[in-house]
């Protein structure tokens, strides 16, 4: 099928937005009206400007409050109608996209609706116009699809259809089975948007929260199953208003726009890919520094052993358990600190997790490599955090350990850790609903539902997504902070451990720093849990945090002090629990602030 989005999606000036459209590999685009309005390009260049780029003009919105009006009224609109059809036919756009009427001036008459809007279509059919009649959800008399198509059926004119809009539907919790009454070619656009469930306004809730399919709350996927059955075979268009996205680049949010409509008609049947290859587990966690001493020491206090050296770069290999952090000295300075750089994921077929990221929009990466290197194929989240397709020592596939050579330093006294509990990616203000997308639709992770909590300097959002069966798990957050840098764009890497007392004992006397938790907290504690004797005791003098979900799974957690941008976390999970301390992160936040 045909892909579009309207300019109002994106940022920029409407040569900046066309252009964007156009690179991410769209086939049309919508004009919106106040796009053309503040362009300096006349409507023949701005015509011109769209084919050179391979795009066609498959909607010029919106003409509001033009039906159901009194006579003095409507025949002002024509007249308003005309000069726009005259502007259209200049730009090369064939559709128009109607709202039902919003004005006080609008009168509850389905009959003289149908008669306006059956005279407006006799205009539009002189330049060759169609008119698509959309139901707004805050439409005065008219605010649901099939009231909007009772009065398209009514008015039976071939040039006047009907527009659906997947949020004007959604949002108000109609019925979309209904739509595969409407005949295919009378449903003359499909705009599409997804949103977060929301209780508010519907008007500011349209104006503000929308999102790109698969990011919000709506089974936008339902709907265009049965938009597909009534026979429709126009182009599949975004249409979302959102603060975000038009602040943010264009370019990657075309590209995010994109992505989500590929992962929508695969969800619908309607388009092969191939198919995500679900990562099995962590690999390893890339760490970058350009001063190792303080990583070294503190993964040394963790109970990690330096356990090998890779041939070619300056790339150590710490070991504990199935827990692997490689410190990558190449590719950091001292000025940028320690970061989390990449991320390795163990996958059943790497060269087939390759061809779903690309077929996915996901960059690839180029990975600096001799001839006798193991071959890695990685890509960029949306974050720059690097992420590798591995294998670990299986006899099918190479392995990336071969790589390195054993150091033969002596095993330091281990603290417990097991393997990688998870990892937890801060990411930038305005790419956060893209990296869900992103993880979800290139390597097949499932996220929950959005956590959102109050941090000492505002509203922190936190989604986790994992992969089934003991599959990676990340946690994706959106921290807000005093600077865009610093603290509140730290990453961390989390550790599982079977007994966390004896594991922060061990690590205490190895000389590990961990973060310090005020003493009220504990206090706090006390009024909500009963606990064994001594045991809140324990929690206080070690700095463990604690949780209790409801099924009674216990979550025992704590964290080191920060390095750069990194730091670590102890997790002992119990009873099956299977969140991430959620309730604790303001104490972590505020203690990590102090």
């Amino acid at each position: 099928m045909r892909r579009s989005i309207a300019t109002v999606c994106l940022s920029g000036t409407l040569t900046e937005k066309l252009t964007a459209v156009a690179r991410a590999g769209f086939d049309g685009v919508e004009i919106f009206e106040n796009d053309l309005v503040a362009s300096p390009l006349s409507p023949e260049e701005i015509r011109t400007r769209t084919a050179d780029l391979g795009l066609t003009i498959d909607l010029y919105q919106p003409m509001r409050d033009v039906e159901a009006v009194p006579e003095e009224v409507f025949t002002r609109n024509l007249r308003r109608a005309r000069r726009k059809f005259e502007l259209m036919r200049r730009l090369g756009a064939d559709t128009v996209l109607v709202c039902s009427n919003i004005s006080p001036q609008a009168l509850d008459d389905d009959a003289l609706a149908a008669a306006q809007l059956r005279r407006l279509a006799d205009l539009a059919q002189d330049f060759g116009i169609r008119v698509a009649y959309e139901a707004l959800a805050w439409g005065r008399h008219v605010s649901t699809y099939d009231h909007a198509w009772c009065i398209v059926e009514m008015a039976g004119h071939p040039a006047l259809g009907i527009c659906l809009d997947s949020f004007h539907i959604l949002s108000r919790g109609s019925d979309p089975k209904g739509i595969e009454d409407i005949p295919g070619e009378k449903i003359f656009f499909l705009q599409l948007a997804d949103a977060p469930l929301m209780a508010m306004d519907v008007l500011q809730w349209s104006r503000h929260y929308r999102c790109f399919p698969g990011q919000g709350g709506f089974d936008v996927a339902g709907l265009l199953r049965h938009v597909i059955h009534a026979g429709y075979n126009g182009p599949l268009s975004l249409e979302v208003f959102n603060d975000v996205f038009r602040q943010a680049d264009a370019g990657r949010t075309a590209v995010d726009g994109l992505r989500s409509l590929l992962a929508l008609e695969e969800s619908v049947g309607v388009l092969p890919l191939p198919a995500p290859v679900i990562p099995t587990g962590v690999a390893f966690a890339e760490l970058a520094t350009g001063d190792p001493q303080p990583v070294s020491k503190l993964l040394g206090a963790l109970g990690f052993t330096r356990a090998a050296r890779h041939r070619g770069t300056p790339v150590e290999l710490w070991e504990q358990g199935a827990a692997r952090v490689l410190v990558n000295t190449g590719t950091a300075t001292r000025r940028s600190g320690t970061t989390l750089a990449a991320i390795g994921l163990e996958s059943p077929d790497p060269a087939a997790a390759a061809r779903r990221g690309e077929a996915m929009l996901a960059p690839t990466l180029p990975r600096r490599r001799t001839a006798h290197d193991v071959p890695l194929e990685s890509i960029a989240a949306p974050d720059g955090t690097e992420l590798l397709y591995c294998a670990t020592s299986r006899s099918q596939l190479p392995s990336w350990t071969d790589d390195f050579e054993p150091l033969g330093d002596a095993p330091r006294p281990a603290s417990g850790v097991t393997a990688i509990d998870h990892l937890a990616l801060t990411q930038p203000r305005h790419h956060f609903d893209e990296a869900v997308l992103f993880h979800r639709t290139v390597l097949g992770l499932r996220p929950r539902d959005t956590v959102e909590f109050a941090d000492p300097y505002g509203l922190f959002r936190s989604r986790a997504l994992s992969a089934p069966q003991n599959g990676p798990r990340l946690v994706l957050n959106l921290a807000p902070g005093p600077t865009e840098e610093g603290e509140s764009r730290a990453q961390h890497v989390a550790f599982a451990v079977d007994d966390i007392v004896t594991a922060v004992r061990r690590i205490q006397g190895a000389g590990g720093e961990l973060l310090r938790i005020p003493a009220n907290y504990y206090d706090d504690l006390q009024t909500r849990y009963e606990f064994p004797d001594g045991e809140l005791e324990t929690y206080r003098e070690l700095g463990i945090l604690y949780d209790r979900d409801e099924q009674g799974g216990e979550f025992r957690h704590c964290y080191t002090a920060t390095l750069g941008h990194v730091f670590f976390e102890l997790v002992q999970r119990i009873g099956g629990y299977r969140g991430y301390g959620a309730a604790n992160a303001p104490i972590r936040l505020a203690a990590q602030r102090h």
